[in-house]
């Protein structure tokens, strides 16, 4: 499809689904915690493309930025307002997605997990219950035109260009070009590489 007609389809959604950012920009001031998720929550439930319109409409309202030209599947959440989604980027059905960016041209599979770091949760101190100690929240760095497979859990950032496999969990940092697989994932082969 022309971009120029997808922008325009795309500014269109963005008139039908103003009612509901409205909503969400008022509860988002009158309580001081954003309530994304639960927005996310019920935009994620509607199906097809006016589905998929629905959810990048209300997001390029209401998240640090998200390019009118990427597809958002179906049962997809996201938790954290500070995301960012690049151009041409696909996330697939039954996403989880935490505090990230994602460069442009990323293919994102089912079932795919990407976390706000790995320091979400303290639980150094024994006496008090972990839900209660608190965390840091990291923003993720996820590459231009990489691929991530179904069921990836991702904890850490990812370079340009790289393929993580299936059901992969990445913990540490990963560098451009590499293909990773495994629990923790591992580097299997560099992309460049001859």
């Amino acid at each position: 499809m022309d971009s120029k007609v997808k922008k325009t389809i795309s500014n269109i959604f963005v008139i039908v689904v103003s009612p509901l950012c409205l909503l969400y920009l008022l509860t988002n001031v009158l309580f001081k915690n954003s309530p994304i998720a639960g927005y996310s929550q019920l935009l994620s439930l509607l199906p097809g493309k006016v589905g998929r319109y629905c959810r990048v409409a209300f997001y390029r309202v209401t998240m640090t930025f998200c390019h009118f030209d990427c597809v958002i599947g179906f049962a997809t959440i996201f938790s954290q307002q500070d995301t960012e989604i690049g151009k041409g980027v696909y996330i697939g059905p039954q996403c989880n997605i935490g505090m990230c960016k994602i460069g442009d041209n990323c293919l994102i599979a089912s079932g795919v997990h990407i976390m706000s770091g790995s320091g979400q949760h303290n639980f150094d101190d024994l006496d008090s219950p972990i839900q209660q100690q608190g965390g840091t929240y990291t923003k993720i760095e996820i590459g231009e035109d990489s691929w991530i497979g179904n069921g990836a859990l991702i904890m850490a950032n990812i370079g340009k260009k790289c393929i993580i496999g299936a059901g992969s969990v990445v913990t540490k940092d990963v560098a451009d070009y590499s293909i990773m697989v495994g629990n923790p994932a591992k580097l299997i082969k560099s992309r460049i590489e001859p």
